[in-house]
């Protein structure tokens, strides 16, 4: 195997790797070789293998092999501590998925070790690569809005199901630490750490119940940020509000990646992920002449195989991570005052 081709393999064969990893690097044939993927069982899954991959029940023939280079860890929050120590102390680097860990000082010790061993930990922020979030970023830079004073982003659902089939309250089921880690990692990637944060977090079906509710105001030097989400909006709020001195920009739809594969429809269709233009957002804002605008504005293109372009970049090209340590840290911070609410 070429020393310019990134061989890997996944810790967990379930929903997260086969919905929001494999598709992706995949795509990356010339850069990366999925090896090895690791499960406790061989026969209890609905994914349907890939060919060319080696499926284990095995432990240590994911760990112990001298081809593989860096081991993603996709498996549920309450094991990773443990299982992130037993890669890096096999040599391994890590890619680990969100929430990283169960608090803060888990993630500062397994940073700790990563830097002992001289190796990578990151934690996988792949929806750096949503097409609400880049188009977003564009907007903002364009300066069409003047002075940014106030952004809402919010991440939605009417799935009273979900907290409704959960009896008894943990952090590691919660809604804050399963959806707010990308939220907050979009915003603090944006615009650095916060002066000041303020948590509201709510079990709506009452005490000892599931989280369901959470609501997050960052300060900034003249800026808030909110970032918001329920298991209970019948009506969606919009994905992004931005709101300037000189106008509004409102996306109402996220990013379709996560909507097409729920679907199967792969990245490697061409339309894969593509906003319809229904789906665009608005601007409206005065220009320097006093003239107001009112327009659609072109969704970017989400792409969460940019993440794995940027780990191989990482770990082949020596090239900064994608997501730095400080950044993870701060999220596992914000999480873990913001549960503390509830325990």
């Amino acid at each position: 195997m070429s020393n310019d081709v990134l061989t890997i393999g996944y810790l967990g064969n379930g929903k997260s790797t086969n919905r929001y990893h494999l598709p992706f690097s995949t795509l990356l044939t010339d850069r990366i070789r999925v090896k090895t993927i690791y499960a406790r069982s061989l026969y209890k899954t609905e994914w349907a293998r890939l060919q060319g991959i080696h499926y284990t029940d095995r432990l240590e023939e994911l760990l112990f092999d001298n081809e593989i280079e860096l081991v993603v860890v996709t498996t549920p929050v309450a094991s990773h501590y443990e299982l992130v120590k037993r890669v890096l102390n096999a040599g391994k680097n890590c890619l680990l998925e969100k929430p990283f860990t169960l608090n803060r000082r888990q993630a500062v010790e397994l940073f700790d070790l990563a830097d002992q061993k001289g190796l990578m930990l990151q934690a996988y922020q792949n929806r750096r690569f949503d097409s609400d979030y880049l188009t977003v970023k564009k907007v903002i830079k364009s300066g069409k809005l003047g002075d940014i004073y106030e952004i809402r982003q919010t991440f939605d659902y009417y799935r009273p199901e979900v907290p409704e089939g959960h009896a008894f309250f943990s952090p590691e089921t919660s809604l804050l630490y399963n959806h707010a880690p990308h939220c907050l990692d979009q915003i603090i990637s944006l615009f650095g750490a916060p002066n000041r944060v303020d948590c509201d977090v709510r079990q709506l079906l009452g005490n000892n119940r599931m989280n369901d509710y959470y609501d997050i105001d960052l300060y900034y030097d003249g800026l808030k940020v909110t970032v918001a989400s329920s298991y209970y909006r019948i009506k969606p709020r919009p994905s992004f509000e931005i709101y300037g001195k000189k106008g509004v920009f409102v996306k109402q739809e996220k990013d379709r990646q996560e909507f097409h594969l729920k679907q199967f429809y792969m990245p490697a269709n061409p339309d894969f992920g593509l906003d319809r233009p229904e789906d665009f957002g608005v601007i409206t804002y005065i220009d320097d002449n006093g003239c107001m605008h009112e327009e659609r504005v072109r969704s970017e293109r989400g792409n969460y195989a940019m993440f794995y372009e940027k780990l191989y970049n990482t770990l082949k090209k020596n090239q900064p991570q994608e997501v730095k340590k400080e950044t993870t840290l701060l999220v596992m911070q914000i999480l873990e005052t913001g549960i503390e609410q509830l325990v």
